[in-house]
């Protein structure tokens, strides 16, 4: 049922820019999904929803993925420099090292980025691998990130 509901929340704020939690919630009930206004303010923190400031001048809910392709909102980059330890890369595989515990974050962050040359990632505990398209675009990619998290 959470999963669902958090689902249909994600696909409502893709679709129109709700302002308040109560609109949330009345798009909820429209979809079927009967649910308190304090379940909706959990799942919009689990979600790590944020309000962006739209091209009325009002403000939205949306979620961190949902920024333009490249862009690093501030708070994936204090995750990015809080958690990386170190940076370094073999042919086209990056390793990031991270605080214990915080790998999994930091993959989330590093796929937000939406960087055309990564294949994928791999996340432990304290271990990011990241698979890129090539050897060669290896050193910029990591030149990228140590830049990032200066």
């Amino acid at each position: 049922m959470k999963g669902k509901r958090q689902t249909t929340i994600l696909e409502i704020i893709r679709e129109k820019e709700i302002e308040t939690q109560e609109g949330l919630l009345t798009e909820l009930h429209n979809r079927g999904c009967i649910v308190t206004q304090a379940t909706v303010s959990r799942d919009i923190k689990e979600l790590g929803l944020v309000k962006l400031k739209g091209s009325t001048g009002r403000y939205y809910y949306s979620q961190v993925t949902d920024q333009q392709p490249g862009n690093v909102t501030d708070r994936l980059l204090r995750l990015l420099r809080s958690s990386i330890i170190s940076v370094d890369y073999v042919r086209n595989m990056v390793v990031v090292k991270t605080i214990t515990g915080t790998a999994n974050a930091a993959a989330e962050a590093l796929d937000s980025l939406e960087d055309n040359t990564v294949l994928g990632s791999l996340a432990g505990d304290n271990t990011v691998l990241v698979i890129l398209s090539s050897d060669e675009v290896a050193p910029y990619y990591v030149n990228r990130l140590q830049q990032l998290i200066k």
